[in-house]
């Protein structure tokens, strides 16, 4: 659902909105707040007057009440905030005015904005998700996943220094959290993009010649952002990197710059040199750069596989002794991750990805009933939890898990298909046919090609 402006009103609701703002200027807040409802209730993509309801709800709340009226809005929101959850199950637009009607008391609720939230995000609405965002930014600042969401939707809608400025102030407070410098690189990584003119070029507005003036320039900056650079590209960055480093033998930068281009190049030697020049550094302790560092091995062991001779006799035995010292240094990387950073939720999702592969069930139940906790890494780490269980056949728990997953699937994406067709599987495995040919067809109905759904549905027909 995309979202509208006032200049996309009917005539009817704009003089309601007219009406609404009107009262709003007068500090008529109970009418206002009831005037907006009413044009949300038709027109819920309608940014500017969501804007205006949560102006009037807010200024209406600062009036007074007393704190014996927060504590029983606080208390009574609860069953809204359930019934919200459900509405958003079934349809995200059914959920909004449920929120609203929470909002209206209590402005403030944390519940009721994440459930505005969820459903603008599943309507495709970032501004009116950022609106409440920033509510959930403002009562909770050291919230990571708030603040990287938070910035996340801000770059969405075009204001990404903003977005920069908010995750710049968090890696403050988390100088060693992974998820928050990776979110960091992207959005200066579009802020670059912004300020270069790239938007305009790739919309056919505007020009080369726009964003740089010098073409040798232009042609240094277009190599140095490409994701495959060519070989002489790469040998020629090489040799301005290391002709810089003799003049600035404490240029960092640098040296990272060339760990990362001769691993581009395949010359893992000189790589990992450079890498460990930088562990033996300042930065030695840095999570990024063990990371890095564990990329370029693992590159190593992926181009060493590629080398190989297919055809050779002792080719099987060969890939076999890479693949497993590929996954063995996997696994103790990510292990000693884990070990330093024991609450990152998303190392030990990693962690139970890797026992698992590596059929260590147990381990990796253990690690994917940690990362649930991790809302970005719930619905698949309990998606892996039900295949550890359906690999022990305790198939009534791996449903579960699945069926709890769905609930949190509003929308019918790749993600929750997964999901559908994974507890159909396992209710296949539980002999309830019935039951799975439900899942089955919940799919059949809207992706005919996906998986085997189409032979399993069109047999259960046959059948019949």
């Amino acid at each position: 659902m995309a979202e509208k402006s006032l200049n996309d009103l009917t005539r009817d609701l704009r003089v309601l909105y007219t009406k609404g703002h009107d009262a709003l200027q007068r500090d008529n807040f109970d009418y206002a707040i009831d005037l907006f409802n009413q044009v949300l209730a038709r027109e819920p993509g309608l940014y500017e007057c969501r804007q205006k309801l949560r102006t009037a709800q807010m200024r209406k709340a600062g009036k007074g009440g007393g704190f014996m009226k927060k504590m029983w809005s606080s208390a009574s929101s609860s069953p809204m905030v359930v019934k919200g959850e459900a509405a958003l199950r079934r349809d995200p637009v059914t959920a909004l005015p449920i929120a609203e009607e929470i909002l209206n008391s209590d402005p403030n609720n944390s519940s009721a904005h994440r459930l505005v939230v969820k459903a603008a995000t599943a309507l495709e609405m970032p501004r009116t998700a950022a609106l409440s965002l920033e509510v959930l930014f403002r009562n909770s600042p050291k919230d990571k996943e708030v603040a990287i969401q938070l910035a996340n939707t801000l770059a969405k809608i075009g204001e990404v220094k903003r977005a920069e400025k908010i995750l710049t102030d968090l890696q403050q407070e988390f100088p060693s959290d992974n998820d928050v410098a990776q979110a960091l690189k992207n959005i200066s990584a579009r802020n670059t993009m912004d300020e270069g003119g790239y938007d305009t070029l790739a919309e056919g507005t505007g020009s080369y010649r726009d964003i740089l003036r010098n073409k040798e320039e232009a042609v240094t900056l277009e190599q140095q952002n490409r994701v495959e650079k060519s070989e002489d590209v790469t040998e020629r960055l090489i040799n301005e990197y290391e002709g810089r480093l003799r003049n600035e033998p404490n240029n960092l930068k640098l040296v990272r710059s060339l760990a990362e281009s001769y691993a581009q190049k395949k010359d893992f030697q000189k790589a990992m040199a450079y890498y460990d020049r930088l562990k033996s550094s300042d930065v030695g302790n840095d999570a990024s750069l063990d990371k890095a560092i564990s990329e370029t091995v693992i590159r190593k062991y992926e181009h060493q596989i590629s080398q190989l001779d297919n055809t050779a006799p002792d080719y099987s035995d060969k890939l076999a002794v890479l693949q497993s010292e590929k996954a063995a240094y996997q696994l103790n990387e990510v292990q000693k991750r884990v070990e330093r950073f024991p609450n990152d939720l998303q190392y030990r999702f990693e962690l139970g990805q890797l026992y698992l592969q590596a059929g260590k069930v147990s381990e990796a139940i253990a690690e994917f009933q940690k990362s649930q906790n991790n809302p970005h890494r719930r619905v698949a780490s309990l998606n892996l939890l039900a295949q550890c269980f359906a690999k022990r056949k305790m198939y009534d728990m791996a449903a579960r898990q699945l069926q709890g997953a769905i609930k949190e699937k509003p929308v019918l994406d790749e993600e929750k298909k997964e999901l559908v067709y994974n507890l159909g599987c396992v209710l296949e495995n539980m002999n309830k046919k019935e039951e799975a040919i439900e899942q089955f067809k919940i799919i059949y109905e809207v992706d005919i090609g996906y998986k085997d759904v189409a032979a399993k549905v069109e047999k259960y027909y046959s059948g019949q």
